[in-house]
């Protein structure tokens, strides 16, 4: 390395760190002087759901609304940061570093329902909720998240993480620290087969899966007999990620690392007992694995509720299983007193924390501005953003758009350069960036 390279690596590991030591994490990854002027209404606004999305609005609004309502349904105590069960399951973090209680984030001044929704009818402007009440509501705001179809995998079961070899960091907090075990089982082994899967569908954190593939390389190569394992990686279609130069690279460090790929193969069935794993190609036909660990990824989609309710997008990609929302405004495309938030839409990208980052004070501006009949002021530009986790120790902080192309936040991190400082962005500093979003001070 020549001394002009020395020194530049060294100038953006100072930069850095003068960077989160002097202007504070949170500060330094998000933007301030967010308040704006406050609306004065009678409306009762509804928030389904308070993980990321519907807590940054929630705070956003109570900070903003003047003689309005609002409330929010939650059925859970916890605040779950699921960015870092990757780093749970990969045994970076202890689990209880990724809870928090959901009063903590909660606004004083919204009436907290603590139940999850059960049926929608816009048309009545209603919600049907999981304990018996029926909520009216004035606007709607829509965002719960994300649903986990595992039984979509014949045989398979999110009771099932944790055993037979078989891991998934979506699962739960509980199911990523099984996760981990289960990983630290098969190494313990000295050798095997290693199996990791995408879903045909889109998926929270489309990332993760290929974290959990990184991390245990890793982990494998550390243990020194990396040439006693097998690792193959099944993704339903052609492509390992969404962004084109992105998923160039991971293909070819694939190709390096030993990871055989298999393209167009989706996984359908398991057999737990037996630990083999039984994949569907494109023409139709199935081929079965055996495998001594397997990360599964299963299909997802918008949780029933919105699914069985007229919510639901009626045509186009997104028919049947997300929200329909205009993916700019992201406001209802039928229902204009309804907007959705974060997993929960249809969109070409968005199912990251820094999507909702990115959506909240879209969604606040635009309903504000609807309450007041204006036109809608904001438009998202897709912007999300993965850490891309490509060893322990290493990462890539890839941020872009709907247009696919990198949108860069720091000027002296290099998207598509590994580094030091990307993984310790991840390890030690979006976690107080997020909860500022929680609060709406981000």
């Amino acid at each position: 390395m020549s001394r002009n390279q020395v020194s530049s690596h060294d100038l953006s590991r100072r930069r850095f760190l003068q960077l989160g030591a002097g202007a504070g994490t949170a500060a330094l990854l998000t933007s301030t002087g967010l308040q704006g002027q406050t609306v004065n209404t009678r409306a009762h606004v509804v928030i389904i759901g308070a993980g990321a999305g519907g807590m940054a609005v929630a705070n956003r609004l109570s900070d903003r609304l003047r003689g309005g309502r609002i409330t929010v349904v939650e059925a859970r105590e916890v605040h779950h940061y699921q960015p870092g069960w990757t780093l749970v399951a990969s045994g970076v973090w202890n689990p209880d570093k990724t809870t928090r209680p959901n009063s903590q984030f909660m606004p004083p001044n919204v009436d907290w329902i603590r139940s999850s929704a059960a049926a929608f009818d816009p048309d009545n402007r209603t919600v049907d909720l999981a304990n018996g009440d029926r909520l009216s509501y004035d606007y709607l705001v829509v965002a719960t998240g994300i649903q986990l179809n595992y039984e979509q995998i014949e045989g398979m079961s999110a009771d099932l993480v944790g055993q037979h070899g078989i891991g998934s960091v979506y699962a739960s907090l509980e199911g990523a620290t099984r996760t981990r075990d289960v990983i630290d089982q098969w190494i313990a082994t000295g050798g095997g087969q290693g199996i990791f899967t995408h879903a045909p569908t889109p998926v929270k954190c489309a990332g993760a899966p290929l974290k959990m593939t990184f991390t245990t390389l890793s982990r494998l190569e550390a243990s020194g007999k990396r040439d006693s394992f097998d690792v193959d990686f099944f993704a339903p279609g052609g492509g390992l990620f969404s962004q084109p130069w992105v998923n160039d690279f991971v293909k070819q460090r694939f190709d390096e690392q030993g990871v055989q790929r298999h393209h167009f193969h989706t996984l359908t069935a398991i057999s737990p007992q037996d630990q083999q794993a039984t994949f569907t190609q494109q023409d139709g036909s199935s081929i079965t694995r055996d495998y001594d660990f397997i990360h599964v990824v299963p299909p997802m989609s918008a949780p029933d509720a919105v699914r069985n309710s007229d919510l639901i997008a009626k045509e186009g990609k997104f028919t049947g299983n997300w929200l329909d929302v205009d993916i700019y405004t992201l406001q209802h495309n039928r229902y204009p007193e309804v907007f959705g938030i974060g997993d929960v839409i249809g969109a070409p990208l968005n199912k990251t924390a820094a999507s909702v980052k990115a959506q909240a004070p879209i969604v606040t501006e635009n309903l504000l501005a609807a309450m007041q009949g204006k036109p809608l002021p904001r438009k998202h530009n897709g912007y999300t953003s993965c850490p891309l986790i490509t060893s322990i120790g290493k990462a890539m902080l890839v941020e872009f758009g709907y247009d696919l192309e990198f949108l860069p936040s720091f000027p002296f991190i290099d998207p598509k350069e590994e580094s030091w400082v990307t993984w310790t962005l991840k390890d030690k500093m979006l976690q107080p960036a997020y909860y500022a979003v929680l609060e709406g001070q981000a």
